[in-house]
């Protein structure tokens, strides 16, 4: 018998195989959170109560991890219910939302790095002019253009699956709301769905990435003009940190997307294991890669933590 959406309650699954250790594996993930939780707060508190950070690369920053505590929250609750209490079940309409939040965040993510490449290309190519193109008005619009480039691409992904009855088994094969899950579960034709779900990544994500590659072979070949090996170097290493957010960004994130497509054999638990990862692992580091890569960031966070012990 078919059922409506509004009825549906969906169990989401834990580590399958390793159920009994559950309880251990919260621990790790509990760290997780907590690092990248107290990371990215310690990076918003420091940027915004430091004049000194008061810059379009540090809003940029800002914003990056604005996005990667959104990102950890999403999935919080659910992975560490199934994991302490074997909270499993969800309903339709709170899963739609965690899936929502989780894509949001997910592209946002995506569209910052490329607003922080495009901020690194003005200011190894252009530096006179950085401050006058990177306004403060003009940084606010570009955070404001994200959330509604996200918002748009994603709304009709997700209220298509409004449109589906369920008649399979409710079973979700993640700790969160994955929308290949969902539709797996159907009963419905969901032939538009993937069609809309992959044009909303491809428009996002994908196009993203292109662009990212596009800023820095521009940064390449501006940094290969200058004459100066000192300043070439001093150049390059503006953009270390943000080639690193970006590696971790999107190599997990291919990483799941090859497991998912070429890895069927391999068992349940490392699907799930890689899933719940690749949403961590940006959090988790970007912190600290800024923290370690950027001076100014790393005096800013010790100075604060000084602050807090005396």
């Amino acid at each position: 018998m078919n059922t409506t959406p509004s009825s549906i309650i969906f169990l989401l699954t834990g580590v399958p195989g390793l159920e009994v250790f559950h309880i251990w594996i919260s621990i790790p993930f509990c760290c997780l959170y907590v690092t990248a939780l107290s990371g990215n707060s310690l990076i918003l508190f420091a940027i915004v109560t430091q004049p000194s950070l008061h810059e379009p690369m540090y809003y940029f920053l800002s914003m990056l991890s604005t996005t990667d505590l959104g990102l950890s929250i999403s999935t919080l609750v659910t992975v560490l219910g199934i994991l302490w209490f074997n909270a499993r079940e969800i309903g339709f309409n709170a899963c739609l939302s965690q899936m929502f939040f989780i894509k949001l965040f997910t592209v946002m993510e995506s569209s910052v790095l490329l607003a922080m490449a495009f901020d690194r290309f003005v200011a190894i190519s252009n530096p006179l002019r950085y401050a006058t193109i990177l306004t403060d008005s003009r940084i606010a619009q570009i955070g404001v253009a994200i959330v509604i480039r996200g918002t748009l691409m994603l709304t009709p992904m997700v209220a298509l699956l409004k449109r589906l009855s369920f008649c399979h088994s409710h079973i979700l094969h993640h700790s969160y709301c994955f929308h290949p899950d969902v539709m797996k579960v159907s009963c419905t034709d969901t032939r538009i769905n993937n069609a809309v779900g992959l044009n909303a990544m491809i428009s996002t994500v994908g196009v993203d990435s292109i662009l990212i590659l596009l800023s820095y072979v521009l940064i390449i070949k501006t940094v290969l003009s200058i004459a100066s090996p000192e300043e070439k170097k001093k150049a390059f290493s503006t953009c270390i940190s943000h080639i690193g957010a970006v590696a971790i960004f999107y190599i997990p994130l291919i990483s799941l997307s090859f497991v998912h497509r070429f890895e069927k054999q391999a068992p349940a638990y490392v699907h799930t294991m890689i899933a719940n990862t690749y949403l961590l692992i940006p959090p988790v580091m970007n912190p600290i890669i800024y923290s370690v890569k950027t001076k100014q960031i790393r005096r800013a966070v010790i100075k604060i933590l000084r602050s807090q012990n005396t």
